[in-house]
């Protein structure tokens, strides 16, 4: 996701700049390369001086497959650059350099050198932030390079890299449909729009509809796809996971990321890994599949945001948000029957909230919809409420809520699970209000 709101975590003089590139161009998102690519020329076309390069879209766990992608490359010993968006809490977490979130002084400069040479021009601010990752990228030696596309494909910024080693295709949904097309079938032929001649591109299970565009885009770009079921497959095994293809089988431990649809995305990590010809020791994919990081995506909080509940409780965080991720999500609460669930639910405007809360109501003790201050274009509460059908309560908070659920040590509640969801800027919110410090 392309969004660039501005971040009062940020340093002062990197704040400023990016508020002075806002000015450079009216619209926030405006899906072209014509932009980057004068830009990047007048930068020495970084782009094509990167290590080899995984470029990942979808629409539902690009950014977890990007994880379990870096994480395979790190315990292969590799350095591995990272582009990702949007953050959470820091806006630096968009750049890792060689392994480590790119620093406050570092990503200032790369700014400032990207801003002088841009010399006023239109561009967008995810433009001029793509054009300083690709510097950074091109000046700092590593071993691979894991671009997540911003938004669709085909126009977006990180389609400017031509010759990737591999492509590879997270789930589709019904996501950004103002900008990339009503149907599901419209939004994967814009995802498949990163396909390049001769490039392997894989993607996990997919409506036959999907698959369909994506094998007519392969086969007019002349690139080899790999699909779940027909290239590649993996299967849940009683001390892990099992995947093979045609260069053989692999057994490998359980994801570090919760939640049966990480399956997936693990495996178009892996396929995409061994798509791409690179040397990687057999033994790197289970220790990166055992080790892999992703914020807020099933993340069980244990920090001050979770203490305020009362004892035995747990506190998860998501950042799903269509209807794609709410189905997911359901499917992971249809398994926790142990205890109660009770569902915060706060949501950024223009979202498809009926469809995104439509599977879970079904799993949901309670739901409370929120709305955080410092959250970006936040739905407002009663939106949310009247999504529901009028089953929500106000929270009108997250601490509020989660006071509405447990009011006192007195009240003898069940031992409970508190899910938020709806919103990778709630998701932030959460994270600061937990205390959480990401690396």
């Amino acid at each position: 996701m392309s969004d660039n709101r501005p971040d009062p975590g940020l340093q002062p003089r990197i704040s400023v700049a990016i508020e002075r590139l806002h000015a450079l161009y009216p619209k926030m998102i405006d899906l072209s390369t014509v932009r980057l690519d004068r830009l990047l020329r007048r930068l020495g076309d970084p782009q094509l001086h990167l290590p080899p390069v995984i470029h990942v879209a979808g629409t539902n766990g690009k950014g977890s497959t990007c994880a379990f992608v870096r994480a395979i490359g790190e315990a292969a010993g590799w350095r591995v650059h990272v582009f990702t968006s949007p953050h959470l809490v820091r806006f630096n977490e968009r750049i890792r350099l060689a392994g480590e979130i790119v620093d406050d002084a570092t990503l200032e400069a790369a700014l400032a050198e990207v801003e002088r040479v841009n010399d006023g021009a239109a561009i967008t601010v995810f433009e001029v932030l793509m054009a300083a990752a690709f510097l950074l990228f091109s000046r700092m030696p590593a071993d691979l390079c894991v671009l997540e596309v911003g938004l669709g494909g085909r126009h977006d910024a990180t389609n400017v890299v031509q010759a990737p080693v591999a492509c590879a295709i997270a789930s589709i949904s019904l996501d950004h449909r103002d900008l990339l097309g009503p149907t599901l079938e419209i939004i994967a032929g814009e995802k498949a729009g990163i396909m390049k001649p001769g490039v392997p591109v894989v993607t996990g299970e997919q409506p036959g509809s999907v698959l369909a565009v994506f094998r007519a885009e392969a086969a007019r770009v002349g690139a080899t796809l790999s699909a779940r079921g027909a290239g590649w497959t993996i299967a849940p095994t009683a001390d892990g996971l099992r995947y093979a293809d045609d260069a053989g089988v692999l057994d490998l431990p359980h994801p570090s990321l919760p939640g049966l649809f990480q399956h997936d995305n693990a495996g178009i990590a892996v396929a995409a890994m061994r798509a791409s010809g690179l040397d990687i020791p057999a033994s790197a994919y289970g220790v990166g599949l055992s080790r892999a990081e992703w914020p807020a995506r099933l993340q069980r909080l244990a920090g001050r945001l979770a203490a305020t509940l009362p004892a035995g409780w747990e506190l998860w965080l998501d950042g799903g948000h269509n209807p794609g991720g709410g189905a997911a999500l359901a499917a992971h609460a249809a398994r926790w029957s142990d205890r109660p669930l009770h569902i915060i639910v706060g949501m950024k405007q223009a979202k498809d909230s009926a469809e995104f809360l439509r599977p879970l109501l079904a799993h949901a003790e309670s739901l409370w919809a929120v709305a955080e201050p410092g959250q970006h274009l936040a739905l407002s509460v009663d939106d949310i409420v009247a999504a529901s059908g009028g089953v929500a309560r106000p929270g009108p908070t997250v601490a509020t809520a989660i006071a509405k659920l447990a009011p006192s040590p007195s009240a003898h509640m069940p031992i409970s699970r508190v899910l938020i969801c709806g919103s990778l800027y709630l998701a932030g919110e959460v994270l600061k209000m937990d205390g959480a410090s990401l690396r």
